[in-house]
């Protein structure tokens, strides 16, 4: 994409979801719905306006490293490790739980046993962008529920790449044992030189130039691409990465600065994920696709609540909040999409499959994004009473 087209582009992108998002908040919808109907409207399915979904794509990603980043930061390792460990037996079992759901639904609207499973498995995990974008963290309630909440979305992401090794490894038609083996591999070194660089490079480059709030900036955001590239090239994806260099820092005394000063930037580039979400819909594939995206919606959405209560009341936790978990997680997750189309790319779905995925997906954004924005307090909340930071 030209440059005075990525600028053209990212006009039209911001000055119609600004557009929409007004309405959207008059109407008391939620802010990210927005985003996805601009992008329907803008992108090829619409006026074709922005047509390089290559590009989107590229740019939206980094949104989700920003994310991983930001959530790195508010993880001290101690208190990681013990979030993890708590959370295991939840993420597991709901994780089984609702690739059952999926499966059946698949199943049930006749697909093939292959293909049924792979939809199962995408249908396993929750937005980490939807939950962590709608919750609140200045109440000491919120912050344990953003503790619970967060402790599954690691997990899930831990399986979800693990997923997409699997499903890449059985489409190359090669062992994927071998792909997870390097990813084992991989891991520790990345985190090994993660904590001997920030120890041995990043606080002292920050204590020395602390006052210089630009610079630490700098700083802080380059420390984040090259840990991102350095996973990357050792076969580990830039959102693992990320996540990692945010977990290096947090012990940092300025961690909490630097969570602050990115929130912008983080949410620049979520805009263009929703977006791209949108605009990458290929309406061809909507009559074939609505009824079982609509069964997946459904059935999940109503299935997610009363898992994770039952779960997590087992676990300890008070039954309320834990409903309200399971609200906040009731979407389907990114990962879904890139399990859907990687499958897709290597033959083990078909085309019609991956759609009804990414079809799904959308609804559920859309969906739990509404109620959890008309239900419970979030940082974007239409009416006063709701609205928490």
């Amino acid at each position: 994409m030209a440059e005075s087209t990525a600028v053209f582009a990212i006009f039209l992108i911001f000055t119609g979801a600004a557009v929409l998002a007004t309405f959207a908040l008059m109407a008391r919808q939620a802010m990210i719905v927005a985003y996805i109907v601009v992008g329907f409207l803008l992108g090829p399915a619409g006026f074709g306006w922005v047509h390089d979904e290559g590009w989107l794509a590229e740019v939206s990603s980094i949104g989700i490293m920003f994310l991983l980043y930001l959530l790195g930061l508010n993880m001290l390792p101690s208190r990681l490790w013990q979030m993890l460990s708590e959370a295991l037996g939840v993420t597991l079992i709901s994780c089984l739980a609702f690739a059952v759901v999926g499966a059946v639904i698949a199943a049930i609207f006749g697909f093939g046993l292959t293909e049924a499973l792979l939809i199962g498995g995408c249908t396993m995990f929750s937005s980490t962008i939807i939950g962590l974008k709608l919750l609140p963290t200045t109440t000491l309630h919120h912050k344990h529920t953003g503790q619970m909440m967060i402790s599954v979305l690691l997990l899930q992401d831990l399986i979800a790449i693990i997923f997409l090794l699997v499903v890449q490894g059985y489409g190359e038609g090669s062992s994927p044992l071998s792909g997870i083996a390097r990813e084992m591999v991989a891991l520790p070194v990345v985190v090994g030189v993660a904590l001997v660089a920030e120890k041995y490079v990043m606080e002292p480059l920050i204590a020395r130039f602390d006052q210089i709030h630009e610079y630490v900036f700098l700083l802080v955001i380059a420390w984040c691409l090259a840990i991102a590239e350095g996973a990357s090239a050792l076969g580990l994806s830039h959102e693992i990465g990320a996540f990692i260099a945010g977990v290096a820092l947090a012990d940092c005394p300025v961690s909490a600065f630097i969570s602050e000063s990115l929130k912008p930037l983080r949410d620049f580039f979520l805009v263009l994920f929703f977006f791209s979400l949108g605009a990458s819909f290929d309406t061809g594939y909507l009559l074939p696709t609505i009824m079982p995206a609509i069964a997946l919606s459904v059935g999940l959405m109503l299935a997610k609540p009363f898992v994770f209560q039952w779960l997590f009341v087992h676990a300890g936790e008070r039954r309320r909040q834990s409903f309200e978990v399971g609200v906040r997680l009731g979407q389907l997750s990114e990962f879904s999409l890139l399990i859907a189309f990687l499958a897709m790319q290597t033959g083990l779905f078909a085309t019609r499959s991956a759609y009804v995925v990414q079809l799904a997906v959308m609804i559920t954004f859309v969906v739990s994004s509404y109620l959890i924005v008309m239900r419970y307090p979030t940082p974007i909340a239409v009416r006063d009473s709701l609205r928490r930071d």
